[in-house]
């Protein structure tokens, strides 16, 4: 393999320089995903959220949980949160009222927009605004449908210009092997239904 000369080298690191300090502030950002693992749904949540475009309301307690139809989503240890107001995006993300985690681990995060009003975002007691996050919940024995989570993927927005952010709850679609498993299981189920009949 033939590399440029030094002077061509250093060409090209200068112009990599630039263009790595001409774009813009990475927005910081977190991000939700339900993902179905055997016979649970387990939700696991990590990112960051600036503070800077929301609005603070109160302390509270909440427990990780998740109900759709009010665009609900807690992911975490059971604990102490501070809730902020702003956010705006989905008045759902399924059909599925509220279902409490069996377990959670890590930093208690959350979304709720509730009657097309501001929703609010929920981070640990005293989070500081842009620190990583990082947390799971697990729903033993529960499937999309049972939690009525439907696949997708729903952001919420709030802040403006350097200061805007997203929460975004990812509701994962099943691997194409699995559809494709699937798939062919339907057929073998009507054509066994068939020579039942016969």
């Amino acid at each position: 393999m033939r590399f440029p000369p030094l002077a061509g080298r250093a060409s090209l690191l200068a112009l990599a320089a630039c263009l790595a300090t001409s774009v813009g502030p990475a927005q910081a950002a977190y991000i939700v995903t339900f993902s179905q693992a055997g016979p649970d749904v387990i939700a696991n949540g990590g990112g960051t959220i600036d503070l800077s475009g929301l609005t603070f309301i109160t302390p509270g307690f909440t427990v990780p949980e998740v109900a759709p139809t009010f665009a609900t989503e807690a992911t975490g240890a059971a604990g102490g949160v501070d809730e902020y107001d702003g956010a705006s995006g989905p008045l759902s993300f399924g059909p599925g009222v509220f279902t409490s985690a069996t377990t959670g681990t890590g930093d208690l995060v959350g979304i709720q927009v509730l009657n097309g009003g501001p929703g609010f975002v929920f981070v640990p007691t005293g989070y500081v605004s842009g620190a990583p996050l990082s947390d799971t919940a697990t729903y033993a024995g529960q499937t999309f449908a049972t939690l009525g989570l439907t696949p997708g993927v729903y952001v919420y927005n709030f802040g403006s210009g350097p200061d805007a952010d997203t929460f975004t709850v990812r509701v994962a679609v099943p691997e194409p092997t699995s559809l494709a498993l699937l798939a062919a299981a339907v057929p073998l189920g009507f054509l066994a239904r068939r020579r039942k009949a016969a």
